[in-house]
C-alpha cells in the first residue's frame, strides 16, 4: 500500500492502548497546520476503557475497539486490519500500543507501520525504556520513530531526537523530558513519511531532499 501523493491527504490509524499522549500530539499538529497534508482516519483501541479512546470520542474522531485480551493475537489482528481497510488507512501509527502485531498485520503494511521508542534504538528495547537508560547511567537519552517489523522495537529507524541527562534527573524526570521530545519527533516522522521523499537502503532510512 503506497502512500499517496498530493492532493490526497495521507489517512493515518493510532493504535493505543492506554492515555495516548502522543495521539493527542499528533491530533493537536495536525489541527494547527503543522502536518497539512494528514488527517486521522480513525483511532483503535485494545482496552475498552483506554483514556486515548475516550479523548478521541471528545474530539469527534471516528474511534473503535476491539478487546484483546483472552483473543489469539491473528484473529484480533484481523479484526483491527479490517477496520484500517475499511478507513482506507496509509498509515498506522502505534501511540502506546501495548501488543505485538501478528506477521500477517504486518505484511498487510509493509513499511507503513511507525512506533516510537522512549530510548535511543537498538539501546533498552522493550518496557520501561527510561528506567533502563537511568539505571545503566546513560549521559544520553532519547526517543525513536521507526517503521515496525516482525520483531520488538527492530525496523529501520525513521528518526532520533537525544536529550542530556541531568544530574538532576531521577527515572521519573528523565521520562518526562523524553516525553517532550517524543511529542515533537513522532508528528516530524509522520511528516517525513507522509512526503514519500526517502528510500530505505538495507537498513537505513535515506532522504531523497533536504
Amino acid at each position: 500500500m503506497d502512500v499517496p501523493t498530493n492532493p490526497e491527504k495521507v489517512r493515518l490509524g493510532i493504535l493505543l492502548s492506554g492515555r495516548g499522549s502522543n495521539f493527542l500530539a499528533i491530533a493537536r499538529n495536525i489541527r494547527e497546520g503543522r502536518l497539512p497534508n494528514v488527517e486521522i482516519a480513525v483511532v483503535i483501541a485494545n482496552v475498552a476503557d483506554a483514556p486515548g479512546l475516550a479523548a478521541a470520542r471528545e474530539l469527534g474522531l471516528i474511534n473503535a475497539v476491539f478487546i484483546s485480551k483472552g483473543r489469539p493475537r491473528a484473529e484480533h489482528d484481523a479484526d483491527v486490519l479490517a477496520c484500517l481497510q475499511a478507513h482506507n488507512v496509509h498509515l498506522v501509527c502505534l501511540a502506546g500500543y501495548m501488543r505485538l502485531l501478528s506477521p500477517g498485520f504486518i505484511a498487510s503494511y509493509p513499511n507503513r507501520i511507525l512506533n516510537i521508542h522512549p530510548s535511543l534504538l537498538p539501546a533498552f528495547p522493550g518496557l520501561e525504556a527510561q528506567i533502563q537508560a537511568f539505571d545503566y547511567g546513560v549521559k544520553i537519552a532519547g526517543c525513536t520513530v521507526h517503521f515496525v517489523d516482525e520483531h520488538l522495537d527492530h525496523g529501520v529507524i525513521i528518526l532520533q531526537r537525544a536529550i542530556s541527562v541531568l544530574e538532576t534527573d531521577d527515572a521519573h524526570s528523565l521520562a518526562e523530558r523524553i516525553l517532550v521530545e517524543e511529542h515533537a519527533a513522532y508528528s516530524d516522522a509522520i511528516a517525513r513519511v507522509a512526503s514519500g521523499e526517502y528510500e530505505i537502503a538495507g537498513r537505513r532510512y535515506v532522504r531523497k531532499s533536504l
